[in-house]
């Protein structure tokens, strides 16, 4: 049966997932300032604006078979290159399950937990959210407080712009208040050897660039003083001599600065896989609703909220919103429920347009070589140790859109990542 969601809605979501999975090549051209070699001899759809399936066609209204296809998807699920796997596809438009492997089996999802967070984000902030960093004058002669409001990602440029404002004033002393996130910062099942590894670090509501040390992107070394950081940024701009933590009166603010909107932030966090930012916009959620800000706290509320919007939790266990966590625990089935939501409600919508594309951006940029998904297969990768993950979007040649998610856990992650690419390629081959 017809999806209602392709009558119903005033713009067809396959022109939105086929002009921007099968236009990935010219996406990564443009909309992404990148400068590389096309990943594929593709060519690009024409019109690039127009549904992958015409809805007044026949062809809309008879679902193909896809027995073949699932033939096909499950003799892949067998390569050894997998370990434990498990794994769910579907057909967007008709919404029939076209393949899947053990998808109720909860299994570790590293990085794919993002999918979690980014869609609850926007239930609860909206893709135009934005976060305000205040400056405001100190109790004491000559001292400013930075009030931390949420972004964990301030720049070299924002640091500048406060400066700037705070132009002509005499300031010996820089202090920042943290209180809007009350509670614990690094959450326990994380390890403190991250920190220097690039991946993570203390999650606090002032940060430049989620605390990397010596560049903006990527996995670098993080600071292990991440919010004293901002402090001394700004004092060495104002020519301060103090820095520390403190409290920010309750007065107007002298200086502001404000963040990207969630939309740009999700796309960020997933392109990059960024777990400081992933924990960050967690806590800005929880915040926002007055609760606890701890990585364990802000899990579970964004299984509260899924629950809510009617997702099936069954066997779902989270403790953290990055996937860091090897404690967590989540079904193929949750992660393709939310991205069919993702692609067939607007509320959604910028969490497919934030996944990295298949040799042209993100954690995705360097894989995919000679498969026929570059360029049409988005996707958030996940990785640990003994864990590979793989979920997103492609839209295959014969214009059906799928989701799908696939998790590969005791296996090897180069080798499980190959398999995975294999797998959705065999997709966009449908």
């Amino acid at each position: 049966m017809k999806n209602a969601w392709w009558v119903g809605s005033s713009v067809g979501v396959l022109v939105l997932v086929g002009a921007i999975i099968g236009g990935g090549v010219w996406a990564n051209q443009t909309g992404f300032g990148l400068n590389h070699p096309e990943p594929s001899s593709i060519e690009m759809p024409a019109p690039l604006f127009s549904p992958a399936i015409n809805p007044n066609s026949e062809e809309s209204l008879e679902v193909p078979d896809f027995a073949q296809l699932s033939q096909e998807l499950e003799a892949q699920a067998q390569d050894s290159r997998l370990g434990t796997f498990v794994g769910v596809a579907r057909d967007v438009e008709s919404g029939e399950i076209v393949w899947e492997h053990n998808q109720d089996t909860a299994v570790r999802p590293a990085s794919a937990t993002k999918i979690l967070t980014a869609a609850v984000a926007l239930y609860e902030l909206g893709r135009a959210d934005t976060v305000e960093t205040q400056v405001v004058e100190g109790e004491q002669q000559g001292t400013v407080v930075i009030k931390a409001g949420g972004d964990v990602t301030i720049s070299q440029e924002q640091l500048d712009d406060l400066a700037e404002q705070l132009g002509g004033r005499d300031i010996d002393t820089v202090l920042i208040d943290t209180s809007v996130w009350p509670d614990e910062s690094f959450a326990k099942t994380w390890d403190p050897i991250d920190v220097d590894a690039g991946y993570i670090t203390d999650v606090v509501p002032a940060m430049i660039e989620a605390g990397r040390l010596g560049g903006d992107e990527g996995d670098l070394p993080r600071s292990h003083t991440p919010a004293l950081d901002v402090a001394q940024a700004l004092a060495d701009r104002v020519g301060a001599t103090s820095v520390s933590a403190g409290t920010a009166p309750d007065t107007a603010p002298i200086a502001s600065v404000e963040s990207d909107n969630l939309e740009k932030r999700l796309a960020r966090m997933m392109a990059d896989s960024d777990n400081v930012m992933a924990e960050g916009i967690a806590k800005e959620v929880a915040a926002s609703k007055g609760l606890a800000t701890d990585s364990v706290s802000t899990a579970q509320m964004t299984l509260d909220i899924l629950g809510e919007h009617g997702f099936d939790l069954t066997g779902v266990s989270i403790v953290d919103n990055s996937g860091l966590s090897f404690d967590n625990l989540i079904t193929p089935r949750l992660l393709d429920d939310i991205l069919t939501r993702a692609a067939t409600e607007a509320e959604l919508r910028p969490l497919i347009t934030s996944l990295p594309i298949a040799h042209g951006t993100g954690t995705l940029e360097e894989r995919y070589e000679g498969l026929s998904g570059a360029g049409w297969v988005r996707a958030k990768t996940g990785t640990l140790t003994d864990t590979s993950a793989l979920a997103g979007v492609v839209t295959s040649e014969s214009g059906r859109v799928f989701t799908f998610s696939f998790v590969s856990n005791d296996s090897a992650i180069l080798s499980a990542r190959e398999a995975l690419d294999e797998m959705a390629s065999i997709l966009r081959d449908f």
